[in-house]
């Protein structure tokens, strides 16, 4: 009877602990989720170039980063376990989006108190964000804006594809830095194409001038 009521004691703190564990688990699922939600607003806030918007969002999102960072000082496991980082890297992503399309200065991982690997695989998408931009840029006939664009797409491949660490370091890096060389690929041609048509355009419009000046 004694060992029985030994076992229930100790039990019983083990169940507690537990509940603890869960409830953190079951916030940071909220929290995450919110965190996701408002960088992905704050992203299609800049595409708009509806920068005030993106920095309120982008407000919010940290604070609720700070509080879930805060909320799982205790529970390492939950703070490591791959969703937290991911959420994390949402965000990163959302605020190298803003920054660079918005000619802002680059925040780095301490300012965006992120793990270095989480902001390096943020970096690679934010590339993805950029060729968005350029396509943009190139449906608005600015192909100055989509070249340095582009410039920022190559140069963040060239940081990335020097990165050599194993996967468990860097969180599956190398599969970022492979779809940022075929998202930059692409963009590289897609832009060729809008200058050459745009040079063929030009060659014409001065072909019809002398054409009519001739008459």
């Amino acid at each position: 009877m004694e060992r029985s009521s030994e076992i229930s004691r100790v039990t019983e703190r083990i169940l507690a602990r537990l509940d603890l564990v869960n409830s953190a688990r079951e916030r940071a699922l909220s929290e995450t989720r919110q965190l996701t939600r408002l960088s992905a607003n704050a992203v299609r806030a800049v595409h708009r170039a509806d920068y005030a918007l993106a920095d309120e969002l982008l407000a919010q999102a940290r604070e609720i980063k700070e509080q879930l960072t805060a909320d799982l000082a205790q529970y390492p496991a939950i703070y490591w376990s791959g969703y937290v980082q991911d959420a994390h890297k949402e965000f990163a992503e959302a605020c190298l989006t803003r920054a660079i399309i918005g000619g802002n200065p680059l925040p780095g991982p301490e300012t965006l108190q992120v793990d270095d690997a989480v902001y390096l695989n943020a970096l690679g998408e934010a590339a993805g964000e950029l060729r968005r931009h350029v396509l943009d840029a190139i449906r608005h006939g600015d192909l100055a804006r989509g070249e340095a664009m582009l410039d920022v797409m190559d140069e963040i491949y060239g940081v990335l594809v020097q990165v050599d660490y194993p996967d468990a370091v860097t969180y599956a890096l190398r599969r970022t830095t492979d779809m940022v060389r075929g998202v930059l690929e692409r963009t590289r041609g897609d832009l060729t194409l809008a200058v050459e048509h745009q040079k063929l355009s030009e060659a014409l419009a001065r072909a019809r001038g002398l054409l009519s000046e001739s008459e």
